[in-house]
């Protein structure tokens, strides 16, 4: 096993602990795994993740609440889509009342 895919299956452990309505960021993940800087490599393991059904990959966003990664989803608005199911607004690609979604794992873990 390579050192990214041990890497990405951490990103993918906490990203399915986000809860139903909330949203994380890139960094904030690499903050929890204790890689603060990696931000974008929790980007590359989310783009890989677009076809694993148990990865709920449309909660990352970046550090702003802008739907960065929505061009990894099929469809033309489907990250929005499924965060709007959750009850999370967006208009513009950015998330509405960010902070009151924000989910950090370092704070809530």
């Amino acid at each position: 096993m390579k050192e990214t895919d041990n890497f990405f299956e951490k990103v993918y452990a906490v990203t399915r602990l986000v809860p139903f309505g909330r949203v994380t960021t890139y960094g904030a993940i690499a903050t929890y795994l204790g890689t603060a800087r990696s931000a974008r490599m929790v980007g590359w393991a989310m783009n890989k993740a677009h076809n694993l059904e148990d990865v709920p990959a449309h909660r990352v966003v970046n550090r702003k609440g802008l739907l960065t990664g929505k061009h990894h989803f099929d469809g033309i608005n489907l990250m929005q889509q499924l965060l709007e199911n959750e009850g999370v607004f967006v208009k513009d690609n950015q998330i509405i009342d960010f902070d009151k979604v924000l989910w950090n794992p370092s704070a809530e873990l």
